[in-house]
């Protein structure tokens, strides 16, 4: 008996040896795990500095949401936040650029349903998110050199918010081409707000939901691994203009047309994994979401829905 209490005995510094080393082991493995994903990594909202909307074309939520051809995508939506009832204003395009960065209700937003280049006609003296009172930019793939107001090979003019608000000051400063986010990042000059345009393949509109994905595989996790990410101060929307294969010009609150139905993708830090929101939103929530992160004012029709804040943990 005696002896095998010695034998006991003997063992415990062993035994505390093997744990303290596999207790370290077992929290720097869980944290590399967490590590993986973009989200998740705090359990309570910072105080985000800094919002970055990346916007895609022309895809209803099915077309990407269960895509083979998206696998990247689809690991985000799984990885971060996906709103699953989210909803384009109208049709075509630019009426949901401007109204998305306007707050600009139906009547207004009807100059602009020809997907017009900028103009005197095609144009708007309304506040937008530019430069509300934060620094911003708009980052804008194959625009050829700053606030291009024509469109040049895969850039579009028309998928160029900022050039159509005529009471818009700086744009040569700060509608710059896309390749000017990396010197950015790099240098620790993210603006409050950004505005990413991919070019006409990239952002699936002349391209494919694959080369939409390849595009979004390169990168964006340059802008996840900067330090604007990994400090925890930086939100991502990746969302898409409108839908496609319905028949409704009138979107906003649609929950019947499919053309008015896409999906929208939350990264963030404080997003736990796998997030999922039913609530009704739409282009005019997603403005009222970042405004309320950057303790903006709410401009136009931002005021009269939900913000997407509580549902994805911001």
């Amino acid at each position: 008996m005696r002896s095998r209490l010695l034998a006991l005995v003997a063992s415990v510094p062993l035994l505390l040896s093997v744990l303290s080393t596999v207790g370290p082991a077992a929290s720097a493995n869980a944290a590399a795990a967490r590590a993986k994903s973009p989200c998740g990594q705090v359990r309570s909202a910072p105080r985000y500095k800094h919002v970055i909307w990346i916007w895609m074309e022309n895809h209803s939520f099915p077309t990407i949401i269960g895509s083979s051809s998206a696998p990247f995508m689809n690991k985000l939506a799984t990885q971060c936040g996906l709103a699953t009832n989210y909803h384009n204003i109208t049709h075509p395009s630019l009426p949901n650029y401007i109204g998305a960065t306007s707050g600009l209700g139906y009547a207004a937003l009807k100059r602009f349903t020809s997907d017009c280049s900028p103009s005197a006609q095609c144009s708007t003296p309304a506040r937008s998110i530019f430069a509300q009172g934060e620094s911003w930019k708009a980052y804008e793939d194959s625009m050829p050199s700053a606030c291009l107001p024509v469109n040049s090979g895969n850039y579009a003019a028309r998928h160029n918010p900022p050039l159509y608000y005529t009471k818009l000051a700086g744009c040569a400063q700060h509608d710059v081409p896309y390749r000017q986010l990396a010197s950015d990042l790099k240098r620790g000059r993210l603006p409050a707000f950004s505005f990413i345009t991919p070019n006409l393949i990239h952002d699936m509109h002349n391209g494919t939901v694959a080369d939409g994905d390849s595009w979004l595989a390169k990168n964006l996790p340059a802008i996840l691994s900067s330090h604007a990410y990994r400090s925890r101060s930086t939100v991502v929307f990746l969302a898409w203009d409108e839908g496609e294969g319905g028949s409704s010009n009138k979107c906003a609150t649609n929950t019947t047309d499919i053309g008015c139905h896409i999906a929208t993708i939350v990264i963030s830090p404080s997003t736990r994994k796998g997030t999922r929101s039913r609530t009704l939103f739409n282009h005019y929530s997603l403005l009222g979401t970042a405004e309320q992160l950057l303790h903006l004012p709410k401009l136009g029709r931002a005021s009269s829905f939900p913000t997407m804040t509580k549902a994805f943990n911001l």
